[in-house]
């Protein structure tokens, strides 16, 4: 009997442990890059949420189209089916916006420096809209596409003041080589209905960023009810890379929100 008593005790012991678990249990963080980046864009972030024992995945963005990219990560959220915290930058927010619509599991959205649009709008509008950017006169010849349209990248020679004038030059030679092109397409794709309306939404910002112009980052934080916006003095366009700490700071305060 008392070995019976004793078993029951270690399985209710048990069920105990894996309920304080489960309640404990940190959401997985999925970021999403840009345009001209790619996913080890994220690797400062990646270091300090794995240190504080988060769960990380930072996709590869097809950078093909919202709709499309945004249905791809949508998959990877879906695969994932605990809950997430979607992080974007740049045209990222656009496909966070996108994949987050339908999804149950996804409790926060984080925009760095980040595109998050409204219905029928599209990034290249969104970043016109408002003076700012100088993005135009950096971007390369573009690559006619066999397919059909154009990509496009950040001229290498430009690459450093224009997109991440915060970062070393070698550094920024390394992201300038392996950066990956947009289609033309992809931002002049009108979004669909936001998700930001429905999911709550954290901002985080350089007040020198070339790219998308800080007045229309502050608009759309503003417009989305962001919770919380963090705006880095002097820093690019790639604050995720310069500022890692205060980006992964952000992305916590969305995890650990009630």
């Amino acid at each position: 009997m008392k070995y019976l008593l004793a078993a029951l005790a270690l399985g209710a012991a048990s069920l105990a442990a894996s309920a304080a678990s489960a309640q404990t249990a940190k959401p997985t963080v999925v970021l999403v890059h840009g345009a001209f980046a790619e996913a080890s864009s994220w690797d400062g972030v990646i270091r300090i949420l794995q240190k504080d024992g988060y769960p990380v995945i930072a996709v590869a963005n097809p950078l093909r189209g919202v709709a499309s990219d945004g249905a791809y990560v949508g998959d990877v959220v879906t695969s994932i089916g605990k809950p997430v915290v979607l992080v974007g930058h740049s045209y990222g927010g656009s496909v966070i916006t996108e994949a987050a619509r339908g999804k149950a599991n996804v409790k926060a959205l984080v925009y760095v420096a980040a595109f998050a649009p409204d219905a029928g709008e599209t990034a290249a509008g969104l970043s016109g809209k408002f003076p700012g950017s100088t993005l135009g006169p950096a971007v390369a010849p573009p690559v006619k596409l066999a397919t059909g349209g154009n990509d496009l990248y950040i001229r290498q020679d430009k690459f450093h003041q224009q997109f991440a004038a915060d970062v070393p030059k070698t550094d920024a030679a390394l992201m300038a080589a392996t950066q990956r092109p947009i289609t033309e397409a992809a931002l002049n794709e009108k979004s669909g209905e936001p998700t930001w309306t429905g999911i709550p939404s954290w901002f985080v910002y350089g007040d020198k960023d070339l790219n998308i112009p800080p007045k229309a980052l502050a608009f759309m934080a503003e417009r989305a009810k962001s919770r919380k916006t963090e705006v880095v003095a002097g820093a690019s366009h790639v604050v995720m890379i310069s500022h890692p700490d205060v980006v992964a700071r952000q992305i916590e305060r969305a995890a650990e929100a009630k």
